[in-house]
């Protein structure tokens, strides 16, 4: 927590294929390991939505632009390090007549075209899993469990929109957890969460005030308040209590609810963004309480690195920490 540290920084980041891109308040920078002793920095750069409006300056309001800015660029970033991993694979097997016409069709564009595709369908199966099954499962139970069931009088009605929420909310952390301990199974993914904990580690370090060698970011924890895991988990309990403010069925309608609750998301992203920062300012029972589910969530989701990505996530935030200490939030004199 934020008392655990001797200063807090703003600068943050996110794990890649083998990289890291750490995002500092004037500049982002990727950084891929390409070689053995090699490793390729680029700095990227998106417009973010606060520097076209004030509005977006608001709070509550700059959590979902935030959110927006966030994954433009780690779209963007994921794209650079998938581009730079590709090109220092080393190829030993002859492709496929298919793979040949892939080549043949699209090009240098290839791997842009299957990332667009990619996008398109996990956020299609994420609306559904997340929004739309467990509303229909809920109203599937009814026909066997009566408290789960509007009478036709509606006079259960603020019952049966409670346990509507608990058991969506449930089924969602449920799902989530899940299918986080199923990819973290895979090779590849076991990677990025290395990644991840080396990107953790090394913000710790400089935020305690220690040079930043691969020995000193080993030491630190890997567990941070302000990760995009910890976001996620809170936007998720925020989602049970917003779901008690969105009728069981709006206008009679059941299919409306999850379609509701896809609308108020800008409202879950506000509240989460100014409670995620609040636990990385404060140290406190409250902000403990808070960050407590998401920091038990990153035991999944970071792994502990191994040197050659700790030295990745030196050159990365190394690149991104201003001379002019614009980038410290809070000194906590610890």
């Amino acid at each position: 927590m934020a008392s655990k540290t001797k200063k807090i920084t703003s600068i943050g980041g996110s794990a890649l294929i083998e990289g890291i891109m750490m995002r500092g308040p004037k500049k982002s920078t990727v950084c891929v390991r390409v070689g053995e002793d090699e490793i390729y920095s680029e700095d990227v750069k998106i417009n973010m939505l606060a520097d076209k409006s004030k509005f977006f300056r608001v709070p509550f309001i700059r959590g979902f632009a935030g959110l927006i800015d966030s994954m433009r660029l780690s779209y963007k970033s994921l794209m650079l390090s998938a581009d730079k991993a590709i090109d220092a694979a080393e190829i030993e097997e002859e492709p496929s007549k298919f793979e040949k016409w892939l080549d043949e069709k699209f090009g240098d564009k290839l791997v842009k075209v299957i990332m667009v595709i990619a996008s398109v369908l996990g956020v299609a199966i994420a609306i559904g899993l997340f929004f739309f099954l467990p509303s229909f499962l809920f109203d599937l139970c009814g026909n066997f469990i009566p408290a789960f069931r509007q009478a036709e009088d509606g006079a259960n009605i603020e019952m049966v929109r409670l346990w509507k929420s608990i058991f969506e909310g449930v089924l969602k952390i449920v799902l989530f957890l899940g299918y986080i301990l199923v990819v973290s199974r895979m090779s590849d993914m076991k990677r990025v969460f290395m990644y991840h904990g080396a990107e953790h580690k090394t913000i710790f370090c400089y935020e305690n005030e220690e040079e930043l060698t691969v020995e000193n970011v080993k030491k630190q924890t890997r567990f941070h308040p302000r990760c995009g895991t910890s976001f996620m988990v809170i936007m998720l309990i925020l989602g049970i209590v917003i779901g008690l403010f969105v009728p069981a069925q709006p206008f009679g309608v059941a299919f409306l609810r999850p379609v509701f609750k896809i609308l108020l998301i800008p409202v879950t992203c506000g509240i989460g963004y100014e409670l995620i920062k609040l636990c990385g300012r404060h140290d406190n029972a409250f902000t403990r309480i808070i960050a407590a589910p998401g920091l038990w969530a990153q035991r999944i989701t970071t792994r502990e690195p191994d040197e050659k990505m700790i030295e990745v996530a030196i050159k990365a935030i190394e690149a991104v920490i201003p001379e002019d200490g614009s980038d410290i939030v809070k000194n906590c004199g610890c």
